[in-house]
């Protein structure tokens, strides 16, 4: 579904990606390993059409689409749940969820969508009136899951879902990730929460300073000595 290759990204002098390449395949969770600053972000950035690569190319669907306009990308399917939910927080739940499907005809299926992601999140359903910007920070990032579903995503790129939330409510995040992933969508995950991340992932990636340097099955990286080190806090 999704294939890197050779992608560079510069911020000016600075090389923020080096020729990293990786693979989604259709069906997959595929998650994104690495400390702050390695350049996750980054990487969906310019997946996503946000950020347009110094070199490089990605194929998503058999096509090359390496600078495409992220508005052009959203329309085909690939999706980004970006870092901070960045929700619209002077409109309401309700709002909220129809800008994410802005480019999608208001019809019969568009309604039943919105149906489905209010029961899917039943707070954003008893909320659906209220402005975004009263939701507390767990239902903010449903709001963002719920918004991006909205689109019918194909791939479904997620940035730091649970950065910032309390454990109970990471834990429900990461249920929400499966059940996105058990509809029939494919799940790019970028996650600070490695053990979690790669509990779910079929396939990772590790990130350091703008290269891979590990991939591999999510559960053999999670029992991996160095992953374990650097990210599970294992001596």
């Amino acid at each position: 579904m999704l294939e890197v290759k050779d992608l560079t990204v510069r911020y000016g002098a600075i090389t923020a990606i080096r020729s990293v390449g990786l693979e989604v395949r259709e069906g997959e969770i595929v998650t994104l390993v690495g400390a702050n600053g390695a350049g996750k972000s980054t990487l969906l950035g310019a997946i996503s059409g946000l950020i347009k690569p110094a070199a490089g190319s990605i194929v998503y669907q058999g096509e090359e689409v390496a600078g495409r306009k992220a508005h052009r990308l959203s329309r085909s399917g690939l999706i980004l749940v970006p870092e901070g939910r960045r929700i619209f927080v002077n409109l309401t739940v309700r709002e909220n969820l129809i800008l994410g499907g802005y480019f999608r005809p208001h019809d019969a299926e568009f309604d039943q969508d919105l149906e489905r992601v209010f029961e899917a999140f039943p707070r954003l359903a008893e909320r659906s009136k209220q402005p975004a910007g009263t939701l507390s920070g767990g239902e903010r990032q449903m709001l963002a899951l719920g918004r991006g579903l909205m689109s019918r995503p194909k791939l479904m790129m997620l940035d730091e879902p649970s950065l910032g939330l309390a454990p109970l409510m990471v834990a429900e995040v990461f249920r929400v990730i499966r059940r996105i992933h058990d509809q029939g969508v494919t799940v790019l995950l970028v996650e600070q929460n490695a053990a979690a991340a790669l509990a779910i992932a079929h396939r990772a990636y590790v990130l350091e300073t703008g290269k891979v340097v590990l991939t591999g099955p999510g559960k053999e990286l999670a029992a991996d000595g160095r992953v374990q080190r650097a990210y599970l806090g294992m001596e």
